[in-house]
């Protein structure tokens, strides 16, 4: 074996000639499982996410001087200055090269707490098929040090407590008294929007204080929800958005939900469907669009700058197309579209009103400019760089 060798309880790395090698010390009661298993099925896994065929296996188990035998295997070939581990062994329909001298290769390095494997993680999100690439000079590659931060935040066994805590927590809330804090302090402000009201004072100074107590009661709500989000999925998220969201914007008189829309152009000469989460409808009736993702940090602007300047992520710019795919089908609907929307949705919106496709817009809703704990998520150079953005798309589509 080479000079290399990395350990971590029953897995090492060693390297050889060829690359490198997985020796795996039995850590099961019966010491000749991994072999029964390679030669009734073929392969095996071991350490809960390194799986490997009868090929892969170097020579016989050898003890190696301790009181458990050890296997070797075939783990990856070592080209242009890369270890290459085929998908297979990982869980992954594609290669992982990692660049050699880039890592210290541990058991963590591949799987994160409760046996989670992590490329095939990263394999769900890689914006193309291909290779999975980390550290060297390939542009397509994830560097070291981002690699490196990605594990330091995968969740440990105590996050992941903490998070499952939370959503019971969160389920039986709503069930039993969802939101009982947030809907005291709105119905409060109602009372003392109501007593102005009924004193029949328009007072100017008070009505402005309402309108104040109101986005600073809404402020406090999301800003709650914030501080537990990681607790809500995606769908949850939304539906407390919906809670308020005819409050946030007041021009808006009605929220639509799972909207079907026709898409002729996908396919020439046939129709499909497309789904909007969630739509408003204005006083007026016209139609627009609005996306709703869970807030999460860092999905705003790349790490990397293009020429000194920030640039929109691939979870920015695909919502944004996603949002601008939805504002071409529905205005090349037309008034077809407004007559089956209308028909299908006259139960939620006000009685009597028709429902328009007058050049909808698009709202998005992403990201966070603050962490959890408070902090920024954001330097003062990247909030100019993501105003920039944000008014590029406030006209004509978006707002």
């Amino acid at each position: 074996m080479g000079a290399e060798h990395w350990s971590s309880g029953m897995i090492s790395f060693e390297e050889d000639d060829r690359g490198l090698v997985l020796l795996y010390e039995v850590e099961n009661n019966d010491p000749e499982w991994v072999s029964k298993r390679l030669k009734d099925g073929g392969e095996v896994t071991v350490s809960n996410g390194f799986t490997f065929e009868s090929a892969d296996l170097l020579k016989a188990p050898s003890k190696r001087g301790g009181e458990e035998p050890i296997y070797e295997f075939r783990f990856a070939e070592k080209k242009a200055g890369y270890y290459r581990i085929p998908g297979r062994i990982l869980g992954c329909d594609h290669d992982v090269l990692i660049a050699v001298n880039g890592l210290r290769l541990e058991r963590r390095t591949f799987i994160a707490e409760r046996n989670t494997r992590i490329f095939p993680r990263i394999e769900k999100v890689k914006p193309t098929s291909g290779e999975i690439v980390v550290g060297g000079s390939r542009q397509d590659g994830i560097p070291v040090e981002i690699f490196r931060e990605l594990l330091a935040k995968f969740p440990n066994s105590t996050e992941l407590d903490r998070y499952a805590a939370a959503r019971v927590e969160t389920i039986v809330g709503e069930f039993f008294d969802g939101n009982a804090a947030a809907r005291e302090k709105y119905e409060a402000y109602l009372d003392r929007r109501g007593s102005i009201v009924s004193a029949a004072s328009l007072d100017q100074p008070d009505l402005i204080q309402a309108e104040i107590d109101k986005y600073v009661l809404l402020r406090e709500i999301i800003l709650a929800w914030l501080g537990d989000a990681t607790s809500y999925s995606e769908k949850d998220w939304q539906r407390l958005i919906i809670k308020v969201i005819l409050l946030l914007f007041p021009k808006y008189v009605a929220v639509l939900e799972g909207v079907t829309v026709a898409d002729f152009y996908s396919k020439p000469g046939t129709r499909k469907n497309r789904f909007i989460d969630i739509c408003l409808i204005d006083a007026g009736g016209s139609i627009d669009v609005i996306e709703i993702k869970k807030p999460f940090d860092d999905v705003l602007l790349s790490r990397g700058l293009y020429r000194g300047n920030s640039v929109p992520t691939k979870e920015l710019s695909g919502t944004v197309m996603q949002a601008e795919k939805y504002l071409f089908h529905l205005s090349k609907w037309g008034v077809e579209g407004e007559r089956q929307l209308t028909k299908k949705y006259a139960s939620v919106v006000p009685n009597g009103m028709q429902i328009r496709i007058t050049n909808p817009k698009a709202m998005v809703l992403l990201g966070r400019d603050k962490r959890a704990d408070g902090t920024s998520a954001l330097t003062d150079e990247q909030l100019f760089d993501l105003e920039v953005i944000k008014r590029k798309y406030s006209n004509p589509s978006y707002s």
